[in-house]
């Protein structure tokens, strides 16, 4: 679940990590009377959405009078916004954060992410700041540092030393400031199981404070009722809808831009049949994992949700039956096709526990359009080929 910046630095707060001062809007009105009682001179108006590159899409602008403020909300507010993690279709901006004005010094680029490789969580900082820290990975990796930490031990006075020396920090204040704001990020993110925190950038003000300018923050799923007081921080109107639905039937499914759905059980055979249709010349249109429960109910389910994108010529199921039986899910492809007009090909490949059982029902079914794979290759071969019209 991911949340809002202005919800990522109230979180901020509480465990002492320094913030501008902001008020959430929703409206004209309300962004006015924030600059007014945030007072000062000078306010940055900012889109609320969960995408990245907010400013170079034209949803974070500087206002230098009251005026100017009204003005810049009324113009964000509303707008379809599009950035590189949005794609182009864009987000619908609903909400605005007026933020006090910092002056601003130097930007730098802090995260606490997972890293599986090493299993264990990780600080990224570079000091390109404010940069997209994809872009600087390709270009200059170099400028990343990546300090590992073993959770049995958590945050240490080397790990901070590591972080000020690598940051090229000298100045003994600094450094001291930069490792306790360094101590509080991790702190939050264990805390609160947290996936990732980013702050880009991460400023260092005129006046010798480090100050979190950006917020994003993403958390485990599974661990929400462990935090019911972030779970409320929901905006279900920055999720996908089919999404959402997915999860409520247990199913986890993630939206693509292809034209092949793929119904699979396992994340690492949902990867291995999306690459295979890559490999074969086709393009995925979603990750759909039904899970080691599936039956017929939420095969009916995964076919429903994979047929409302209009892009979808052909589905490939694909599944390895050990927890989950391929009867179960050869029943479930029966169902569907009773409850949901399945007017593509559906490619089928099931193999392990009851798939010879599961071969007897889709063939006793004589379902037109139902056509049968021996193995993954054959199976993303003959989707690319129903998705291209091949017969």
């Amino acid at each position: 679940m991911n949340i809002h910046e202005y919800q990522a630095k109230q979180i901020f707060q509480k465990y002492g990590v320094p913030t501008p001062r902001g008020i959430i809007a929703t409206t004209v009105d309300e962004a006015v009377k924030a600059a007014e009682e945030l007072g000062g001179e000078v306010w940055v108006v900012k889109a609320q959405i969960h995408a990245g590159g907010r400013g170079l899409g034209g949803g974070v602008k500087l206002a230098k009078s009251i005026d100017e403020a009204k003005e810049l909300a009324d113009e964000i507010l509303g707008m379809t916004l599009v950035t590189h993690q949005t794609g182009p279709e864009g987000k619908l901006v609903n909400k605005v954060y007026i933020e006090e004005g910092a002056n601003i010094e130097d930007e730098l680029y802090l995260s606490v992410v997972l890293d599986r490789a090493a299993e264990m969580p990780i600080i990224m900082a570079s000091t390109e700041g404010g940069m997209d820290i994809e872009t600087v990975a390709e270009k200059t990796p170099e400028k990343i540092i990546k300090i590992a930490i073993d959770p049995a031990f958590g945050f240490q006075g080397y790990h901070g030393r590591e972080l000020v020396f690598g940051l090229g920090i000298t100045d003994k204040n600094l450094q001291k400031k930069m490792m306790q704001f360094a101590a509080k990020l991790y702190k939050l993110y264990m805390e609160n199981d947290a996936e990732m925190i980013e702050i880009n950038p991460l400023i260092r003000t005129a006046e010798g404070d480090y100050m979190a300018l950006d917020g994003k923050m993403g958390f485990d799923d599974s661990a929400l009722g462990r935090h019911p007081d972030i779970e409320a921080m929901r905006d279900i109107s920055e999720e996908d809808a089919d999404e959402r639905e997915a999860s409520k039937y247990g199913l986890s499914y993630i939206a693509l831009d292809g034209e092949i759905g793929c119904m699979v059980n396992g994340a690492g055979l949902a990867m291995g049949t999306m690459d295979t249709i890559n490999y074969m010349g086709g393009t995925p249109a979603n990750f759909l994992d039904v899970g080691g429960s599936a039956n017929a109910e939420t095969v009916a389910k995964a076919f429903e949700i994979i047929l409302k994108n209009p892009k979808v010529k052909a589905i490939f199921v694909n599944i390895f039956g050990g927890i989950v039986r391929c009867d179960r899910i050869a029943n479930g492809i029966l169902e569907a096709t009773k409850m949901v007009d399945v007017n593509v090909p559906v490619i089928v490949r099931l193999d392990g526990t009851n798939a010879a059982e599961a071969a007897v029902i889709l063939d006793n079914a004589h379902i037109d359009n139902v056509i049968s794979a021996t193995d993954l290759g054959d199976g993303a071969k003959k989707a690319v080929e129903a998705a291209k019209g091949v017969k």
